[in-house]
């Protein structure tokens, strides 16, 4: 399988969801393209949250920077229990400007700065963990308005890939720190080519 258009699983389009909290954790948009899985719409609000509820001016930590960390052992097990999503948002169109919640640890979800604050974050949902990442981080980097760059991937620092909050794999066996397991092992995207 071979990343197509951003995803694994997608045609001719990505059929996903996309999300955006503030930094108060309050959603602000949701966006569907195509025939999006409808169970998506709220893991993308929650990888969103997630990305906002985990980064601050610091140290920005992507959803797939914090797998690892959060399997039984990890230091931060029993984290996905401790913000449940409210299902009163999981109809369509509901949650605006609500506290939605959510803890996602898994690829999809990056927080978004400006003047080196957190603002919020973007999640994503609607295909591999591992291309969700790869399109939220891509979305996080090209994102303007009328051509100019807003900056939003102005990092102060991270625990991926060259001191980013990129997605980390194990070289080999299982995940650790602040990996997350492949997706397709041999065919995911190099951190440094995202």
């Amino acid at each position: 399988m071979q990343l197509k258009k951003g995803g694994i699983f997608a045609t001719s389009q990505n059929f996903m969801w996309s999300a955006v909290v503030d930094r108060a954790g309050r959603l602000c948009s949701v966006i569907k393209t195509g025939d999006a899985w409808p169970g998506s719409r709220a893991i993308a609000i929650a990888k969103a949250g997630t990305a906002n509820d985990f980064s601050n001016s610091s140290l920005a930590l992507s959803t797939a920077n914090l797998y690892a960390a959060t399997q039984p052992g990890g230091s931060l097990w029993g984290l996905n229990n401790s913000n449940p999503f409210n299902p009163d948002f999981l109809a369509p169109r509901s949650g605006a400007n609500q506290f939605v919640g959510g803890i996602i640890t898994f690829g999809g979800g990056v927080p978004l700065y400006q003047n080196g604050a957190v603002i919020g974050g973007l999640g994503v949902s609607g295909d591999s963990s591992c291309a969700d990442h790869v399109i939220a981080y891509r979305m996080r980097r090209g994102a303007n308005i009328n051509g100019t760059k807003l900056g939003l991937d102005k990092i102060p620092a991270g625990v991926g890939h060259n001191n980013t909050d990129n997605i980390a794999y194990p070289t080999s066996g299982s995940p650790t720190g602040f990996q997350q397991p492949h997706c397709f092992p041999g065919q995911d995207l190099d951190p440094s080519a995202i």
